[in-house]
């Protein structure tokens, strides 16, 4: 038997086995460095002193020096016997009582066999319960995204095929018509080649020589005569192409979303049941019928509006909106409470200001000099007098990021994110189908009624020296003076107008409070993507 299991290198052999009858080892012992057999491995699972301080393990052969090795501290060459929770690694007692794992979470090896068995099993089951029914839906999320592109980029195809058919037949029956033209100049030729009679060939050559000419004049590579049907066509071929640039460039920006969404987002994406609450606005300032849009009539005053659902929101932990902006106007997104929302000079707010071509952030802090001096002024027994710790309102203008605000363009199209309840991330949507980080701001806040806004501002302007109004509305040339000025409310105001002044003076205003002499112009400021 002895000799059987001495030929098979799978089975290893007690160590404490005398002679030929050697028994297959059942454990070894880490600290003895040996394999026993159940007989002998009885003093091993008896006594308290070798079960605590010597660990056993699965049998291993004493003569691989690799798995001997792998038993030992690489560093004091004593045997592992522990497992330190913090590190994730075996160590030796010199390890757990002078070195680095002192004062780790250090356990036995059955122990922390045990333990980590345990965190194993909990662990599958929650992925298990996490995973359970996602092979269904990740199925059908799959066929959704196919048949989505599929369908795009059927449309696609079919648009560039209709095009390219139009525009092929309509050039192919033009240079139809041309060799009509040169198979009857060559039909005359001929004729008139035959004629004998030298009265009927000098009658004939007339007509001959109008159709050498029809014919020498067609030109193939000049596709379509001029004429309507030409400009028709070409206008078809314009409207047409448009639509399938538009159709191309969804189908490049569902392919991009596709494969890289942190980067690439499709406008489509943002929900459409946010809408503009106004909070504060100027009385030229105006609203679309579905509230998605912000109109300016006249001289914009200080706007601030909110962002309201007309759907119940879940309580989600990222909310995302974009918004398209006026590049003619200042303005500040990002989330606040009511206080600010009513008076923008104090309250909570974060959020990203554009001034100019200018970017900046905002951010709450609190103004604690003045809060000190209040305290000093009022005393420490009249405390409950002073109002709350003031929230004064920051302008910060440099950002952590390296030339913040700067080096960046002004954004036209800016994406929101906000993950509650501490970090506030603004993109720039103007690239097409990219996203580019301007910022992300981390807020202080645990308030969680803080709401999405927008505000929009513009000081009144001058006429500059070069004589171009830079009106509400962007540049515009100077005007020809006009004999008297009529308001939207009605009333006539004498005099002669040119670029907004009055007989060369400073701007007036209305009695409804109109600028004098600034053309009725109505303007998008900003709208919900």
């Amino acid at each position: 038997m002895s000799d059987s299991l001495d030929k098979n290198p799978q089975v290893i052999l007690c160590d404490m086995c005398l002679g030929e009858d050697r028994k297959p080892a059942r454990k070894t012992c880490m600290k003895c460095e040996i394999s026993m057999c159940v007989q002998h491995l009885q003093a091993h699972l008896t006594t308290p002193v070798l079960l605590q301080t010597h660990p056993l393990t699965a049998p291993i052969a004493s003569g691989d020096g690799s798995v001997v090795g792998s038993t030992k501290c690489p560093q004091h060459g004593k045997v592992l016997e522990y497992y330190c929770l913090d590190d994730l690694s075996c160590v030796c007692v010199s390890c757990a009582i002078e070195d680095q794992h002192r004062q780790h979470n250090m356990k036995t090896f059955s122990t922390a066999h045990k333990e980590l068995l345990e965190k194993v099993t909990a662990e599958q089951q929650a992925l298990q319960v996490k995973t359970d029914g996602k092979d269904v839906i990740l199925e059908k999320w799959e066929k959704k995204e196919r048949e989505k592109l599929g369908h795009s980029s059927v449309r696609l195809i079919e648009a560039i095929t209709n095009l390219r058919d139009l525009a092929l037949t309509s050039v192919q029956s033009s240079v139809s018509a041309c060799m009509v033209s040169i198979k009857t100049s060559k039909t005359s030729l001929q004729t008139a080649k035959t004629e004998k009679d030298t009265i009927r060939f000098l009658q004939m050559y007339s007509q001959v020589h109008q159709d050498l000419e029809k014919a020498n004049a067609v030109d193939l590579r000049k596709g379509l005569e001029p004429g309507d049907d030409r400009e028709k066509l070409m206008e078809e071929i314009n409207e047409r192409g448009e639509k399938i640039m538009e159709q191309a460039s969804h189908f490049l920006g569902s392919l991009l979303t596709h494969v890289d969404p942190e980067n690439h987002q499709e406008l489509g994406s943002f929900s459409s049941d946010l809408i503009f609450e106004p909070q504060s606005v100027g009385q030229d300032v105006t609203l679309s019928k579905d509230r998605r849009k912000v109109f300016n009539g006249g001289h914009l005053t200080k706007s601030v509006f909110t962002l309201k659902s007309v759907r119940p929101i879940t309580d989600l932990t990222v909310h995302r909106w974009g918004i398209s902006l006026s590049k003619d106007y200042d303005w500040t997104i990002g989330v606040c409470d009511e206080s600010y929302a009513r008076n923008s000079n104090y309250g909570e707010v974060y959020g990203l200001c554009c001034e100019g071509n200018q970017l900046s952030f905002l951010m709450t802090d609190y103004e604690d000099d003045d809060y000190n001096a209040a305290l000093r002024r009022t005393g420490m027994r009249q405390k409950r007098q002073v109002a709350k710790r003031p929230k004064k309102v920051l302008l910060q203008m440099n950002s952590p990021q390296k030339d913040f605000g700067t080096k960046l363009a002004r954004p036209e199209k800016v994406e929101v994110e906000w993950s509650h309840p501490n970090l506030l991330s603004f993109y720039d949507l103007t690239a097409q189908h990219q996203r580019k980080k301007i910022v992300t701001i981390k807020t202080k806040s645990t308030n969680r009624v803080l709401t999405p806004f927008v505000s929009l501002w513009m000081e009144m302007l001058q006429r500059n020296l070069a004589g171009v109004y830079r009106g509400l509305f962007g540049s515009y040339v100077q005007q020809q003076p006009q004999e008297g000025w009529k308001c939207l409310c009605g009333r006539v105001h004498p005099g002669r107008y040119k670029d907004g002044l009055i007989d060369g003076s400073f701007h007036r205003t209305c009695a409804c409070g109109k600028i004098i002499g600034v053309p009725h112009t109505t303007e998008i400021l900003c709208e919900l993507l």
